[in-house]
């Protein structure tokens, strides 16, 4: 979503306006041109008093808060800036969406807060690590010198737990290991390999149903790195909906995909990005967690780890995309966006 840009006639009708507002409205470039502009605003004295002050000279640049009314949606919050038109008497109104400033502001501080908190993590396990190999080669050593096999229960207990903390410390560092293997990616293969890898983890009770778009092209990626991702928030998905399918209701996740126009990821501007929602019927995401489900070690889910969502986010953002979280009880939606050509 841009900005939003109509040029008005002194009597403050429309003569000109760009796609972005035109889609925003619902309406056709013909029927805006000529019609009364405030009329298009929850508070039309708004407009009105900007234009006067134009119009007087009493102001060379006016800047507001307002609402933008939309025949077929609700009132879009914006940021307007109304300033003097290439002739005489003409203004200029510009609308910049508060929702998606605030989505940007919210996106950057995010990926800013998961970037230090993912290259903490990351030294740590490093720091980790090589205690770690220390540890367990002590334990094997001393399991073998132990005369009473009741004591090697605990040198058991030992090492178990060091391949665990392993275990951990290798999925930490595992999207740093390996060079990625770019080249064309059909994203309904990749959604196809996900859907079978997670019926068979859950053969009974569990439905996967595909709603895809046929037309969306191949592009440039690397294809195991999507699957991971997607693997990620599918299996994430499944789990929550672990006890509908223990107590024999309908569980079911929906993978979606289609492509949007002119969507906006970080500061740049995208023609196509291609949208794959994992939409399941589960309780929801908790609201204590939606703002920190992407980061490191954050599980809503006893015995969780915290660390797939954040793998899923790191590696859609090495495709210079990002995943989107609308959730509530009965419908969490994880979207996944990414640039295509």
């Amino acid at each position: 979503m841009g900005v939003l840009v109509a040029l008005l006639r002194p009597d403050g009708t429309v003569e000109f306006s760009n796609a972005a507002l035109e889609h925003q409205l619902g309406v056709s470039r013909r029927s805006l041109e000529g019609a009364t502009f405030s009329h298009f605003l929850t508070e039309p004295a708004l407009l009105q008093t900007a234009l006067a002050a134009i119009q007087g000279r009493e102001c060379e640049t006016l800047r507001c808060d307002a609402s933008l009314r939309r025949p077929f949606s609700a009132a879009l919050p914006v940021h307007m800036q109304v300033s003097p038109g290439p002739r005489a008497g003409e203004v200029v109104v510009e609308l910049w969406p508060l929702e998606q400033q605030a989505r940007q502001d919210r996106e950057e501080r995010l990926t800013e807060q998961a970037q230090l908190t993912k290259d903490l993590v990351r030294n740590l396990a490093h720091e980790v690590k090589n205690p770690l190999g220390g540890i367990r080669g002590a334990a094997q050593l001393l399991d073998m010198e132990l005369p009473d096999p009741q004591w090697k229960e605990y040198t058991g207990v030992i090492l178990h737990e060091v391949d665990r903390l392993q275990s951990l410390v290798d999925r930490l560092l595992a999207p740093h290991r390996h060079p990625r293997q770019l080249g064309d990616v059909n994203i309904h293969e990749v959604c196809e390999r996900v859907r079978a890898l997670v019926l068979a983890e859950h053969p009974q009770g569990l439905r996967i149903v595909r709603d895809y778009d046929a037309s969306i092209p191949e592009f440039r990626g690397d294809r195991e790195e999507l699957i991971q991702a997607l693997l990620n928030i599918v299996q994430n998905a499944a789990q929550a909906l672990a006890g509908r399918m223990a107590a024999g209701e309908d569980a079911c996740i929906v993978l979606r995909t289609r492509v949007a126009r002119q969507v906006t990821l970080g500061r740049q501007r995208h023609r196509l990005v291609l949208q794959l929602h994992v939409i399941d019927n589960g309780p929801g995401v908790p609201e204590a967690l939606r703002e920190r489900i992407f980061y490191p070690l954050v599980s809503g889910r006893d015995g969780g780890t915290g660390l797939g969502l954040t793998l899923a986010h790191t590696l859609v953002q090495r495709h210079h995309g990002r995943i989107e979280c609308d959730s509530r009880p009965g419908h969490t939606d994880f979207c996944i966006l990414i640039p295509m050509p």
